[in-house]
């Protein structure tokens, strides 16, 4: 049964995966992060970020160093296990652990995580600390309803829509609106279940190719 009383605030952690390992982000992230993202396309990367791309790298750690130094948020840097460098970012927002709820964001993937099984399992990861480690109820994803790539994602990675919040923010001088989505805990355990049966090796042919689909779609 859904526990209705106030649960733990999230704490700098690493959550260790078969592909990749979540850490607290660290300056020492900063190099290695901003080579995934950078180049031709990195304007288009932060087209929906709240934050405006960097112009350059010095910048980029001022980034990185300003993240850190949050004590609202939770960062985490994301660790490509087969390289051992940083190939993305992510955080815990609007972190509420007198309801039990907590929404991922800040999410910026490059190259060689984006769209591959170690994006999935850094999912996995975040969705199984917050629901069996923290206990809370809600799990959350928020996006510009412009933003379509990333609410496929956020069905695709089995979260509900639910609905539209219009004119809810001014972001670097445009409006958005915010589309909703929700992932619950008495949900999780279906769930937990289809990400580990995707995420398991033999369902990746020798290229790292998913030989089916993350079947979460309700």
């Amino acid at each position: 049964m859904t526990d209705l009383t106030p649960g733990p605030a999230p704490a700098p952690v690493t959550l260790e995966g078969r592909y990749c390992r979540l850490e607290p982000l660290a300056a020492h992230h900063a190099e290695t992060l901003y080579a995934a993202i950078a180049g031709p396309d990195l304007v288009a990367r932060y087209r929906y970020m709240t934050d405006a791309p960097p112009a350059d790298a010095a910048e980029h750690w001022r980034w990185v160093a300003a993240a850190v130094a949050d004590r609202v948020n939770l960062h985490f840097a994301l660790i490509d296990r087969e390289t051992g460098r940083c190939g993305g970012r992510q955080a815990l927002l609007r972190i509420r652990p007198e309801h039990r709820s907590v929404e991922i964001g800040n999410v910026l993937w490059g190259r060689g995580v984006a769209r591959t099984r170690i994006a999935t399992e850094a999912l996995f990861l975040t969705a199984r600390h917050v629901f069996e480690d923290l206990g809370y109820r809600r799990f959350e994803w928020k996006c510009n309803d412009l933003n379509a790539p990333s609410k496929r994602a956020a069905i695709r990675f089995g979260f509900r829509f639910e609905g539209v919040f219009r004119q809810d923010m001014i972001v670097r001088g445009a409006n958005r609106d915010t589309a909703w989505f929700s992932m619950l805990d008495g949900e999780w355990p279906v769930l937990k279940r289809t990400y580990e049966t995707w995420l398991a090796p033999e369902n990746f042919d020798a290229d790292g190719e998913a030989k089916t689909r993350l079947g979460t779609r309700r």
